[in-house]
C-alpha cells in the first residue's frame, strides 16, 4: 500500500514566509506614515478654534490680523497648546502665520499655515518644511 503524502514541501513553505515578508515589507512603511499623518491631524485640529479666532480680529480689524498675535488679543484664555509637538503664532500686517513643529513621533516635520487676509475673509494654505511631504503630514504639497 501507497502512503498518501501528507503535509507541506520545505519549498512550499519557504515560497509562503517569502511572500509574507514582502507583503511586509510593503505594508509596515505605508502603516507608520498612516499614523504619522493621524497624529498631525490632531495638532492641526488643536488649532482650529484659534485659527477661527485669528480670521475673526482680522475681520474686525479691517483685515489687518497685525494685533491678532497674542490669546489676549483674541480674547482666549491661553494659545492652544498642539499634543505632538509646539505651536507659533506671528502677525503680519496681511498674514497670520501658524508654525506647527512636530516632535519625534510626528517626524520632526514643520508645518506652516499661513492665512492671507482679505477685506473680508482669511485664505489659508499649508507648507511642509523640515524635510517633509504630504504622505507624512497630510497637508501642503
Amino acid at each position: 500500500m501507497r502512503k498518501v503524502q501528507q503535509g507541506f514541501t520545505l519549498i512550499e513553505l519557504m515560497i509562503v514566509v517569502a511572500i509574507i515578508g514582502i507583503l511586509a515589507a510593503i505594508a509596515i512603511p505605508a502603516y507608520q506614515d498612516y499614523i504619522t499623518r493621524a497624529k498631525w491631524q490632531d495638532n492641526i485640529m488643536s488649532i482650529e478654534s484659534t485659527k477661527l479666532a485669528v480670521a475673526q480680529c482680522a475681520q474686525e480689524n479691517a483685515g489687518n490680523p497685525t494685533n491678532c498675535a497674542t490669546a489676549a488679543q483674541l480674547g482666549l484664555a491661553s494659545l492652544p497648546t498642539i499634543p505632538h509637538g509646539t505651536m507659533a503664532l506671528a502677525t503680519t500686517a496681511t498674514t497670520a502665520t501658524f508654525t506647527l513643529t512636530g516632535d519625534a513621533t510626528v517626524g520632526s516635520c514643520v508645518v506652516t499655515l499661513t492665512g492671507t487676509a482679505g477685506p473680508n475673509n482669511m485664505t489659508w494654505s499649508f507648507t511642509n518644511g523640515g524635510g517633509c511631504t504630504k504622505s507624512k503630514t497630510g497637508v501642503g504639497t
